[in-house]
């Protein structure tokens, strides 16, 4: 790429991202949808300002490397085998389903039998850039179907390495390959792998170890950018997918300590470059192949969508226990093409597996099926919708110096902790997302603020940097997790003291790698207090039926250790629990007896 053409494809994508990004996002659009226009508008089909894409196509796909990396932090190799039922049997079930159906149509619209297999592989695949950023910016990984996304896009991601090598045998001159050509194929798959997995769990940690000691911020991002583009160059050079060894390399370092400042260092590395990924996809968008054959390329989209929507919809319903709302939307998000079929495409037209204007055809239909799902994710949120937010109103200056304490959320918890602080004498900083919360509050003598304690500026003006402890009392639970994630990351020094509506939230909580102990379910202690009072109007003794609460108490938290470990698999959950309440009672029989003596 020469100097003017790569200063000026530079300055094209900032303006993408200062104007129609900042636009899109006004319009309640989303960011990728604000990228993916600007791309096609342009491209070489409306203002034609993008004479060589290729390598900036090439740079590009660093940003689904890097996206695929930060999601594997968020994964620990327990929590990855948890999900294996999910990935392995909803991600398995949902691409050889679509395949077949897509494939059989490709076949009957008159495309040769091995190119229809290719087709229906190739087509069943969705976007993991496109499907795990929107996610993302609705605040939806953590959700039922967010999570199912997730598993089937892992897997998508690992038969991308099948499809490929698939694609050369079902050629018309396909060479007859060698059993130890294959052998020697499959011995450089498991070796990088093994290469992979050794190195992040003996090498990474002390280097980054030693990097951390030196205290040099630059350094720490270079090893960190390090991680990431060696681990797919790795897998580049043993021909499987890049973004698969930079997950994997994320999955192991997913237990360290200094996982959340990778996260942190890798994070604006990954948005520029997803935004510059996008910005390729919309100028690779032919519009006019799509002026010349409108009727072709609307049934490539209607067929894709149609199909994998009704594939999809079944697996949300009987896999992943969906409601309408969630099978909806999990249903849009993954219903379009993926990036990966551009590949499989091209490498299928060199292989004479298809003519050049079907995979034309082909790519066009998948880029405008991506451009397709934003829009139709909005139009499906907002039928869902059942009530419209709040009308905005500004955040309020906060005046508080040197706390010693933040409360987020100000409702019941909030309030109570407040109370002590202040009759302790001890300073605090309490911020309410609610602004009917902060007008009542603010009637009774409460010093509130209104503001989102999501938002870093908001939490650096409240005094995080120099606080103790963040009590975090919201009672949302995606935006007290929202919260957590941000405070772990910004201010790792602060210590968490969280609110939990109830078991699988209380996980999540865990996730960020919060302390069980410091996690409260708000219902626990209360429910304790009443069982208590119950026992002793039954007649027990006070002290005897403090004491049987005491031990459910501890017999609880043993178990929620336990069931964290397999708290996505339902089957696991569900018999842990049936195993904790046979323990409970044979610890209540032993109670009883050793009562006995004493008439109890």
């Amino acid at each position: 790429m020469e100097t003017s053409h790569f200063l000026q494809y530079a300055v094209m994508f900032l303006a993408a991202a200062v104007i129609a990004v900042s636009f899109s996002r006004r319009a309640g659009l989303g960011a990728v949808l604000g990228y993916l226009g600007a791309g096609a508008l342009i491209g070489p089909h409306v203002l034609a300002l993008t004479p060589d894409m290729r390598q900036a196509t090439q740079l590009s796909e660093l940003g689904v490397i890097f996206l695929l990396f930060v999601i594997g932090l968020e994964l620990s190799p327990q929590r990855l085998w948890v999900m294996r039922r999910a990935v392995f049997g909803a991600g398995a079930a949902q691409v050889i389903a679509s395949a077949l159906l897509l494939g059989t149509a490709a076949w009957l619209l008159g495309v040769q039998r091995n190119g229809a297999i290719i087709v229906g592989l190739g087509l069943a695949l969705s976007s993991t850039a496109l499907g795990l950023q929107i996610l993302a910016e609705r605040k939806e990984l953590s959700s039922t179907h967010g999570r199912l996304a997730f598993a089937i896009l892992l897997f998508q991601d690992l038969a991308a390495i099948p499809i490929l090598a698939l694609i050369p045998l079902l050629g018309p001159h396909a060479a007859s390959a060698s059993t130890a050509a294959d052998a020697l194929t499959v011995a450089k798959f498991i070796a990088v792998i093994a290469a992979i997995v050794v190195g992040g769990r003996w090498l990474l940690r002390p280097v980054f170890r030693t990097v951390a000691g030196l205290r040099i911020p630059e350094v720490f991002t270079a090893t960190a950018l390090l991680v990431v583009l060696g681990v797919a160059w790795l897998m580049q050079l043993a021909g499987m997918q890049m973004s698969l060894g930079a997950f994997l390399a994320g999955v192991l370092l997913a237990d360290s300590e200094y996982r959340h400042e990778i996260e942190a260092q890798i994070e604006p590395f990954k948005g520029l470059l997803l935004g510059l990924f996008f910005l390729s996809v919309g100028v690779a968008l032919d519009l006019g192949l799509i002026r010349r054959e409108p009727i072709t390329i609307a049934l490539i989209v209607a067929s894709l969508l149609v199909l994998k929507t009704a594939v999809l919809f079944v697996l949300g319903r009987f896999s992943g226990k969906l409601d309408l709302a969630g099978n909806l939307r999990l249903a849009t998000l993954l219903s379009g093409g993926g990036e990966f079929a551009f590949v499989v495409f091209s490498l299928a037209g060199q292989n004479r597996l298809l003519d050049p204007a079907q995979r034309d055809a082909l790519i066009v239909a998948v880029t405008l099926s991506m451009a397709l799902t934003p829009l139709t994710l909005i139009a499906v949120s907002r039928w869902l919708a059942t009530r419209q937010s709040p009308a905005s109103r500004p955040f309020d200056p906060i005046v508080d110096e040197h706390p010693r304490v933040i409360i987020a959320g100000y409702g019941r918890m909030g309030q109570i902790v407040s109370r002590i602080l202040r009759a302790q004498r001890i300073a605090f900083t309490a911020l309410e997302t609610s602004a009917e919360q902060v007008d009542f509050s603010r009637r009774f003598g409460s010093h509130i603020y209104f503001g989102d304690p999501a938002r870093p500026d908001l939490l650096r003006a409240a005094g995080a940097d120099r606080a103790e402890v963040f009590v975090l009392a919201t009672d949302d639970p995606e935006a007290n997790l929202r919260t957590a994630r941000l405070v772990k990351r910004a201010f790792p020094h602060l210590k968490i003291i969280a609110r939990a509506r109830n078991r699988q939230h209380a996980f999540r909580l865990m996730d960020l790698s919060i302390d069980d102990a410091d996690v409260v379910r708000e219902t626990l202690f209360s429910s304790l207090e009443m069982t208590r009072r119950v026992l002793v109007e039954l007649g027990l003794d006070a002290a005897l039926a403090a004491e049987r609460v005491e031990t459910f108490r501890r017999h609880d938290a043993n178990v929620l250790q336990t069931q964290y470990l397999v708290y996505d698999d339902e089957a696991a959950l569900v018999q842990s629990t049936k195993d904790a309440l046979d323990d409970l009672e044979r610890l209540f029989e032993a109670d009883r007896a050793n009562d006995a003596p004493s008439g109890r």
